[in-house]
């Protein structure tokens, strides 16, 4: 998913990897995403975390898979031609986030990135790691895939339901 030109923008410039989940785009900073697969059935995974749907083999390697819908709060993502499943890694976690379509490889000058509102960042809210605001189009918000994956831990966590 890597564009050829992502060497060429230097320090100033942020090539980001975007995608539609739920009838948004999001984006994230493509040095995460290792490739992009298309759609295949996840296989459960018993006792996972919440957030968890299940593993692919992935040419010889498992890799859990997250419903990008469901971990922003959303809907599910619904499998069909378009949907595709985005390959990421950070601090050595290999995961697959499963999404609805892979939009664009869009080269953004980092100036064009802003911090999210102060009053959801204010309120723990972390998501969000940059909007870009954009003339011709509904504003990209940047995710943070550190947040995704501090949710798919507390999704391991008992319920208060489940330790009384």
């Amino acid at each position: 998913m890597q564009s050829s030109n992502s060497e060429t923008f230097g320090q100033n410039h942020v090539t980001l990897g975007c995608f539609e989940v739920g009838g948004r785009v999001y984006a994230l900073d493509v040095t995460y995403i290792r490739e992009v697969v298309r759609w295949q059935p996840v296989t459960p995974l018993p006792k996972a975390p919440a957030l968890i749907e299940g593993i692919i083999d992935l040419r010889g390697a498992v890799v859990p898979v997250v419903d990008l819908g469901r971990a922003l709060g959303g809907d599910s993502v619904k499998a069909d031609s378009r949907s595709r499943i985005a390959v990421a890694e950070i601090e050595g976690l290999v995961l697959g986030l499963a999404v609805d379509a892979v939009i664009e490889v869009l080269p953004v000058n980092a100036t064009a990135m802003e911090d999210p509102p102060g009053l959801a960042t204010q309120a723990g809210y972390d998501t969000t790691r940059a909007v870009v605001r954009r003339s011709d189009a509904d504003p990209i918000i940047v995710l943070s895939l550190e947040h995704l994956l501090e949710s798919i831990y507390r999704s391991a966590l008992p319920s208060k339901e489940e330790t009384q």
